[in-house]
């Protein structure tokens, strides 16, 4: 009997001394005790009725504990649905009724709140802290590892993980053990991962980055993780020397730039940082080669694909850029009208088809069906363009897509040029409701160092550089722009906060 991510990822260690989680109290857990507290996890798992193909939502603080659940889940052939510890209940609520899990673990101080949501969706709830204590982990150490492995082919589920769901309703993303385990050797291969490795880890486990890029690499490869429940600017900072690999997304390297401490000799046994999960802006890649001689490697991924292209380990990284496909991935620019495939240099659709793609959208089929083609590519939504080297840009998402009096405008275009400006720390550019143009760009500024820049110069240095139909009707200086947990700009919420902005 064989299960196909369990024994490529978890088992080659499963007995092995050697460490995986480092964890900030000085504690190391290594790969046989990570293996026994999923095997004892499984048990409590298989106890509370768990089988094959039944769902397990986990709404927990990031912690050993937590993360064995993935493992546990693996184990037993369940179905892992990560949920971002933001969620309110009425948000898990959905959540729970769409997926219908037998087994809730979340934080005890949720448990009144979530309890009879769970009750009314058929699932059972048992508790798990920021400490690894709670009604969960009091089962785990009473119970005998769980001897058993299910089976579990390549096509099996692995996980749902639910998009962010800015329009409309949230999608659960359905990914098969082969779509977690070609990622992973994929990306170890490319990013060239192995045991003399040490990652820093203060990505969340409830998204795609910090669980199934950061944690599957570093299992699949045998690195060593230090385990941080957040991003702690001191700890990072303390734990960069005796490391060799950072993942996070563009906020982490501003703020590691904004710190006097970060310098050649912090990362001198540093051999690779990577960011993704949003765009890095080139003046973020360009300080830090300049403040650490490291080029930072952008990479492009989604909840639906994993991850689809990197800039290359060993040549150019193009700051603006996400490189070239991973092997075994294709990528395809489109006309989203004609679907038509474009020529290199033009700007479409991204598609993207390989064994990464999901399975589908869970309980969706109607939506499945738009946006995965029956030649297995998947409809990112992001638009694009392919330069003559091959290497991919990200333009926007298509529903961020302006449209004035007829004519395309790609807000990415106009925030380049914004974000190198004096004074200008980074910009967002939205269309908004205009009853000639139909739609009318908006430029919102957060403004660097002590004087703000002028309004009126921004828009007067920009009109030299754009045509007039992209050019911003009003620009407005904002002191941030609302993100998501992984540090995406919200546009949605700008375009509802600043639709009457032009009265």
């Amino acid at each position: 009997m064989t299960n196909h991510l369990h024994d490529a990822m978890f088992a080659p260690r499963s007995g092995s001394p050697s460490p995986f989680l480092l964890l900030p109290d000085g504690e190391t857990l290594t790969h046989e005790g990570f293996a026994q507290l999923a095997a004892r996890q499984a048990a409590v798992l298989v106890a509370a009725g768990l089988r094959k193909g039944d769902r397990v939502a986990l709404q927990a603080a990031k912690t050993p504990e937590a993360l064995a659940v993935y493992a546990a889940c693996i184990r037993i052939g369940a179905v892992l649905l990560p949920l971002n510890t933001a969620y309110t209940p009425a948000e898990v609520a959905y959540f729970l009724e769409d997926a219908e899990p037998k087994l809730l673990i979340c934080d005890p101080r949720s448990e009144t709140a979530l309890a009879p949501i769970a009750s009314k969706a058929g699932a059972a709830v048992l508790t798990l802290d920021s400490e690894g204590n709670g009604s969960f982990s009091d089962k785990v150490a009473a119970a005998a590892p769980h001897p058993a492995i299910e089976t579990c082919g390549p096509d099996d589920l692995a996980a749902i993980l639910y998009t962010s769901g800015t329009t409309g309703r949230s999608k659960g993303a359905m990914l098969s053990h082969d779509n977690l385990l070609s990622n992973a050797s994929a990306l170890t291969d490319l990013w060239q991962f192995t045991e003399a490795d040490t990652l820093v880890h203060a990505l969340p486990i409830f998204h795609t980055h910090g669980l199934f890029v950061a944690i599957n690499v570093s299992l699949l490869s045998g690195a060593a993780v230090r385990f941080f429940p957040k991003f702690d600017i001191d700890e990072i900072i303390a734990a960069i020397p005796d490391s060799t690999t950072l993942m996070g997304v563009p906020t982490f390297y501003t703020r590691l730039l904004e710190d006097p401490r970060l310098d050649r000799e912090l990362v001198a046994s540093m051999r690779l940082f990577v960011s993704g999960s949003a765009p890095l802006l080139a003046a973020t890649h360009e300080a830090f080669e300049a403040r650490t001689g490291h080029r930072i490697l952008e990479r492009y991924g989604m909840t639906e694909t994993n991850m689809n292209a990197s800039n290359p380990y060993d040549g150019d990284r193009i700051a603006g850029t996400v490189g070239n496909p991973l092997p075994g991935v294709e990528i395809r620019i489109t006309d989203p009208n004609s679907d038509q495939e474009l020529a290199r240099g033009e700007t479409g659709m991204i598609e993207v088809r390989g064994p990464n793609v999901f399975q589908g959208y869970w309980q969706m089929p109607e939506k499945t069906a738009e946006e995965l083609r029956a030649d297995g590519f998947f409809i990112t939504g992001d638009l694009g363009v392919i330069d003559d080297a091959g290497y991919l840009q990200i333009v926007g998402r298509q529903k961020d897509l302006i449209i004035a009096g007829g004519y395309n405008i790609y807000p990415k275009e106009i925030e380049i040029l914004l974000d190198g400006m004096e004074g200008v720390g980074e910009s967002a550019v939205i269309g908004v409701p205009h009853p000639d143009l139909g739609e009318a760009v908006v430029a919102l500024v957060v403004a660097e160092g002590e004087t703000p820049p002028e309004a009126e110069a921004l828009l007067s240095a920009l009109a030299s550089q754009l045509a007039r139909f992209k050019q911003p009707r009003r620009l407005l200086l904002v002191d941030s722009l609302p993100r998501n947990t992984m540090g995406k700009v919200q546009k949605n919420v700008l375009r509802e906060q600043f639709a009457d902005c032009l009265g």
